[in-house]
């Protein structure tokens, strides 16, 4: 009977351990379907990061190309503004009665 008994008990110590086995390996599987996951996030966290700083550096280019074709179109207005100034004076020169 002590036997029987023990023999019992042991059956059940094996299947307790075999269940235990079961849940280690599904967590374990689990932890490394996980683990490739947040692998692939990070190498997509990653790439974003390079694109954000690829636009950044476009931007900044854009910017100064932009300054810079303000500042040619304000050189521009000032020649034209004179050159207007200098035909204003022409016409009046032309125009103006002589006298003789």
């Amino acid at each position: 009977m002590v036997i029987a008994g023990a023999e019992i008990k042991v059956g059940r110590l094996e299947s307790i351990v075999e269940q235990i086995g079961e849940a280690v390996l599904a967590t374990t599987e689990t932890i490394e379907r996980l683990a490739q996951r947040v692998d692939n996030l990070s190498t997509q966290v990653e790439e974003q990061g390079k694109q954000l700083q690829q636009q950044g550096y476009q931007i900044l280019a854009l910017c100064d190309a932009v300054q810079t074709l303000a500042e040619t179109q304000d050189d521009s207005l000032q020649r034209i503004s004179q050159l207007t100034k200098n035909l204003d004076r022409l016409m009046q020169l032309i125009e103006a009665p002589e006298d003789s």
